[in-house]
Formats: C-alpha cells, sequence, structure tokens
C-alpha cells in the first residue's frame, strides 16, 4: 500500500506546470541546438549539455527536485527526441555533474564558452569530472586535451600517471641559460619523475639494460617523453679531439627547435654527471648544430636525486640541463621459464633497426 502511494506521489510531481514548462524550455534549447549543428561531440553538443545540467541545479535548489524527477525528465525527452542518443537517466546526472564542475569558476560573462571543456568531445568532459577532484586540474588536463589532440585513452593514461603534477617539474638552470619565452616552454617540455613503468628490469639493471629497454618500447618511450621529441639515434657518436664519444640517446624537438641530448644513469644524481653532459651539449652545437636551430638542451635521467645537490651542481653551468628522475618495474630477477629464450646480441641489434624503420615509417605514413 507504501509503495503505491509512494507511486501516485512521484506521478504527480512530475506532471506539475512547472515541470511541464521546464520540459518545453529544455525542448526548446534542444531544437535550437538541432538549427545549429547536428548532435554529435562538438561545440555545440556541450554547450547543450550544459545548459541542460544548469536547468535541473536550479530545479533541484528553487523547485526541490529529487532524483526520481530528473530520471522522468530523461525519459521523457529520449521519447520527445527518439533519434538522438545521450538523455539517458546516468547522461542527465552526468550533465549536473559537469555544470556543478565548473560553475563557479571565474569568467568574464559571455566568456564561459571559452573554456577549453567546450572543446573536447563528452566522454573527455565525463572523464575528467569523475576522475579529478581539483577545479584547477580539471581545467589544465581539458586544455592539454585540446592543444594535443588527446584521444581518450591518451587523456585516461596521462590522469593515470598524475601528468598534472609530473610536467614542467624536471630541476633546470633554463631561466638562466635559454632566452625567454624559449626558456619557459623548455621547462614545460620537461617533466619529473618520467613514468617507464612499461618497462619490468631486475633489481640489479645497468644503464645498458635500461636504454635497450627503453628503445625497444620507442613509441611509449616517446610519449612518455610528451609532443614534439623526434628520434635520431642510440649510441650516437660524435669524435671530439680525435677521441670517440657516444651519447646514449639523441632526439632533436620539433617545437623547441633544437637538440636533445639524454643520459641514463641508474644511480642517483653525481654532480659530475652535469659536467660531463656539458660537454656532450658543447659538442653537438658545434658538430650537428644548424645557425637556425636553437640551442641543444641536455636531458639527465638519474634512479634518484637530490634536487638541492641538483640544483647547486647547475649553478654555474652555461649549457641547459634539466634533471629529472625515473619509475620503472622492477623484478627480482626473470623467472625461470624466460632465462633460455632471452635474445642473443643479434637478435637484439635487429629488433632494434627493425622498430627504429617501423617508427620512421609510421612518422611519414
Amino acid at each position: 500500500m507504501v509503495k503505491k502511494r509512494d507511486t501516485i506521489s512521484k506521478q504527480i510531481v512530475a506532471t506539475t506546470e512547472e515541470y511541464v514548462q521546464t520540459l518545453m524550455a529544455i525542448k526548446k534549447q534542444i531544437q535550437e541546438s538541432q538549427t545549429k549543428a547536428m548532435l554529435s561531440v562538438n561545440t555545440e553538443l556541450i554547450k547543450l549539455y550544459w545548459q541542460i545540467g544548469k536547468i535541473i541545479v536550479a530545479r533541484q535548489t528553487v523547485g526541490g527536485w529529487e532524483s526520481n524527477v530528473i530520471e522522468q525528465l530523461a525519459k521523457d525527452l529520449q521519447s520527445a527526441f527518439p533519434g538522438m542518443a545521450g538523455f539517458s537517466r546516468s547522461n542527465a546526472f552526468n550533465m549536473r555533474a559537469f555544470y556543478l564542475a565548473y560553475e563557479k569558476v571565474q569568467q568574464p560573462v559571455g566568456l564561459i564558452e571559452d573554456l577549453p571543456i567546450f572543446n573536447i568531445p563528452w566522454g573527455h568532459n565525463i572523464t575528467i569530472i569523475h576522475k579529478i577532484k581539483g577545479l584547477e586540474e580539471r581545467l589544465w588536463y581539458a586544455h592539454k586535451a585540446v592543444e594535443r589532440g588527446w584521444s581518450r585513452n591518451a587523456l585516461e593514461d596521462c590522469i593515470k600517471s598524475d601528468l598534472y603534477r609530473r610536467e614542467g617539474k624536471a630541476i633546470t638552470n633554463f631561466t638562466k641559460t635559454l632566452v625567454a619565452p624559449h626558456a619557459g616552454v623548455a621547462q614545460a617540455s620537461f617533466k619529473d619523475p618520467y613514468n617507464f613503468d612499461f618497462l619490468a628490469l631486475r633489481n640489479d639493471y645497468d644503464e645498458q639494460h635500461l636504454e635497450q629497454g627503453l628503445i625497444d618500447h620507442i613509441q611509449k618511450f616517446l610519449l612518455e617523453l610528451g609532443e614534439g621529441f623526434a628520434f635520431i639515434g642510440r649510441q650516437y657518436h660524435l669524435t671530439v679531439g680525435g677521441a670517440d664519444y657516444y651519447i646514449d640517446l639523441l632526439f632533436y624537438h620539433t617545437k623547441l627547435r633544437c637538440f636533445v641530448v639524454v643520459e641514463l644513469k641508474n644511480t642517483e644524481f653525481k654532480p659530475e654527471y652535469a659536467g660531463k653532459l656539458n660537454f656532450y651539449l658543447s659538442a653537438v652545437d658545434d658538430l650537428l648544430r644548424h645557425p637556425d636551430d636553437k640551442p641543444t638542451i641536455g636531458l639527465l635521467l638519474c634512479k634518484t636525486k637530490n634536487d638541492f645537490i641538483a640544483e647547486y651542481a647547475l649553478r654555474d653551468i652555461n649549457k641547459p640541463i634539466g634533471v629529472a628522475g625515473y619509475e620503472t618495474m622492477l623484478v627480482e630477477s626473470l623467472p625461470k621459464e624466460f632465462k633460455g629464450s632471452l635474445p642473443t646480441i643479434e637478435e637484439i641489434e635487429a629488433g632494434l633497426e627493425k622498430q627504429i624503420m617501423l617508427f620512421e615509417l609510421e612518422k611519414t605514413s
């Protein structure tokens, strides 16, 4: 008997004049949006969802709407627009959450639609509002998604790896060695720590194992390095004063317009590492750098580092250098069943050449 009364009560609430007027207003919003663009994943669709979310929040605040009324609204919208997706119960609540997530953004009246959230797909927005709590962090990921053209999977990977708290955090001397605004762009291009969790290395790994692992996963490595890094070579040979030297990894950064020398260390940062990298940067500037290129930048990737020691070591170096840590998967030892199937040196070299060739073909296709 109680259940029957509750049902009747809900039906009455959902047929009040206020509700009908609200339903008509939302229908009008949808129809106006249809005349501007087909409802797909675009700016007009996000604007529409924002407006519906705003209306729902207003009705909850003033009219005391409860969840059952929002559910009724979703059903009526589905009936009114049978050819349209997006009016499910869960999505109606997503619209509400979307509006609430950004309603307090300090933005001039009429310019709220300039926010990056209106320029990314709805699925991206749902991911951000459900996985990120802070307003500033949400807007940061939305902006980066627009800037870098992230897919939804790429966005989720960046959130999972906590890119917001890592990007631009490397210890550098860029403000002293590079001119503005180049220094700021360079700083933003380096992280700390780097996340190499796609590697599984033994606890006693050496720098060659680390280097080989990164090359074997060159595409994942480049994704983690960030936008703009183009791979040039591994153990890149330089001749200086008749002596042979070999750079661990050499890249060219297409946005910074400069070479980037990466040196890998399987130990804690030591000041002498910066001196050797400084030497490599001078050699690359003299032997490889084009007159139109910006100064070559160095990146030291160390297993761990003391920030104070790193800053002190870079203080009087006149070449741009960054120091960052990295994280990877460590295992005690290789499983016995894998030991007999380890590749030979020749197989590793052949595989490396194949990886690089495939990567270069994908870049040009």
